[in-house]
């Protein structure tokens, strides 16, 4: 059945690369993910968009496109973060890479405190949940950090607050002692961007930080009304955190009982542990989802409406037919789960002659499998990275200040690979460039041929290089949508963040700030793998 569904695919893009859908999505529809014994038209329905396949491997989420908005500006997303916080009556997840220090993270976590507060003064017990979880390494950095800033509500609202802090199971040992705090987090984060409240939830790349609610540009997309898919990333958050060490009110950390310690344990009991845990929740919703398009199925000849729920509606509160598809896409190498390369590969290899992918990162070192699907395959590219200036680490002290350079390096070398190919013409790079603004923008857009809009777009905290497939914790949405007005909100997204940029050319490189120090030429290849 999911052969069928994949030939299909093929057979609509005109498949034949090097390589097949079938082989990159075999290995891991044989293994993690059970097949299901769903009746073939609900698995490939007439008239099913040409993405379907990714269901496959991930649940399928079918909401109306008028549940998904847009957002532009880092103070956009920070307003609608505090607005949420406090109308939130059941639950506020956040998942991030850390939260910062500053006022302004402080005035969120008063948000959170308020929510906490207004929750306790009803007759019964308190709905109200907070689940936070964040990288140890990063969130432990410094005498005040993360973990200093939520000790309070922890300590307040003990029954109610859970804050976890997910510790790399490579970083062990010696390695562990001998890495400085600063370097510590190149072994491997948790990077998952996640932020959710009741029903809503925010996908993004930005982090709990001063500068993503500023002058840090990225991406953000609002899913409202949309409880399955909060329920989905609630469990993925809850999985994480069980496997995570647990903050404690007196700033020490414990595991949790039963679990395998993350770096003082067995690490392949660790990582075993943590993969059934993660698939669980994957399969299950998977589960959930294709029971729901079965019945979906049958309700469709009878009435032509769809519920959304997974609980039944009573007759006359039904949704309209879903008309954008969200596909939640995890990547945990160190778990080995690789769901997201998987689809991302798929999704590069099978861009048809004619399609354009615009693809953006904050730090461009695609892997070498990345690069050779985009040096091999027939689509147009686009890709948007940051400039020298705006990069996150421009002006930084020590080591770090020259890690502008490293990418300017890299991007250099891929630029010479398209020239000697004589792909400039299919292939272009374009550096972003604002003043008193850093980049950290990162996803895709596709546009199939003959398409002026998007139809497909990738959202989340991947940045499509070795550290996001191999060693830190991904997750981002592929966002599929027949809705033309949600596709022109893609499309102008796209558009805003293009527009502040220039074309990489030869005469890029003869620039002063691209200036690359011998040094730096010769230690990137051997660090490359851990930025």
């Amino acid at each position: 059945m999911s052969a069928l569904c994949l030939a299909g695919v093929r057979r609509k893009t005109g498949g034949g690369n090097n390589r097949s859908s079938w082989l990159l999505l075999a290995p891991l529809l044989s293994s993690a993910v059970p097949q299901l014994t769903v009746p073939p038209c609900c698995l490939c329905p007439e008239g099913s968009h040409r993405f379907q396949w990714i269901r496959n491997l991930v649940p399928e989420f079918g909401i109306a496109s008028s549940h998904v908005k847009v957002l532009s500006s880092p103070t956009e997303f920070y307003e609608l973060m505090k607005g949420q916080i406090k109308m939130a009556k059941q639950r506020v997840v956040l998942a991030s890479l850390y939260l910062g220090i500053g006022p302004l993270e402080q005035e969120l976590v008063d948000c959170i405190e308020m929510a906490l507060e207004r929750s306790l003064q009803g007759s019964g017990p308190s709905n109200l949940r907070v689940s936070i979880l964040l990288d140890f390494t990063r969130g432990s950095r410094g005498r005040k950090n993360s973990r200093t800033m939520l000790l309070p509500l922890l300590r307040r609202f003990p029954e109610q607050v859970r804050v976890s802090l997910f510790h790399t199971p490579n970083l062990r040992g010696l390695l562990r002692l001998l890495i400085p705090e600063r370097f510590n987090e190149t072994i491997g984060l948790q990077h998952i961007k996640v932020y959710l409240f009741d029903d809503n939830v925010i996908l993004s790349g930005a982090n709990l930080s001063d500068s993503y609610f500023t002058n840090r540009q990225d991406r953000y997309v609002f899913l409202q009304e949309s409880p399955e898919i909060a329920d989905f990333f609630t469990e993925l958050v809850d999985a994480v955190g069980d496997v995570s060490l647990q903050l404690q009110q007196d700033d020490t950390v414990q595991v949790m009982e039963g679990m395998v310690h993350p770096y003082r344990g067995d690490k392949m009991a660790y990582c075993e542990a943590a993969n059934r845990r993660v698939m669980e929740v994957i399969n299950s919703a998977r589960i959930r989802q294709e029971l729901l398009h079965t019945q979906t199925f049958h309700s469709n000849h009878a009435e032509g409406e769809i519920p959304l729920s997974k609980a039944p509606k009573a007759a006359g509160d039904r949704q309209p037919k879903p008309d954008t598809w969200i596909y939640p896409l995890i990547q945990m190498k160190p778990f080995g789960i690789q769901i997201d390369e998987i689809v991302t590969e798929t999704l590069l290899m099978e861009a048809e002659w004619g399609a354009s992918v615009y693809l953006t990162t904050g730090y461009f070192n695609l892997t070498q499998a990345y690069m050779d699907l985009i040096l091999g395959t027939r689509a147009k590219y686009q890709i948007l990275l940051a400039s020298p200036e705006v990069n996150g680490f421009f002006g930084a002290k020590g080591v770090a200040g020259a890690i502008p350079a490293a990418y300017v390096y890299i991007e250099r070398q891929f630029f010479s690979q398209v020239c000697c190919l004589g792909q400039q013409e299919r292939i272009q790079l374009q550096e972003y460039s604002r003043s008193a603004w850093t980049f950290h923008a990162k996803g895709l857009w596709l546009y199939l041929a003959g398409s002026s809009l998007p139809c497909l777009t990738l959202i989340g905290s991947p940045n499509f290089g070795y550290r996001s497939v191999h060693r830190d914790l991904e997750a981002q949405v592929a966002i599929v949508t027949e809705n033309k007005a949600l596709q022109q909100q893609f499309h102008q997204e796209q558009e805003q963040l293009y527009l502040r940029s220039n074309t990489v050319s030869a005469l890029t490189f003869d620039q002063p700030s691209r200036y690359v120090k011998l040094w730096v030429k010769m230690v990137t290849p051997l660090i490359k793998n851990f930025f």
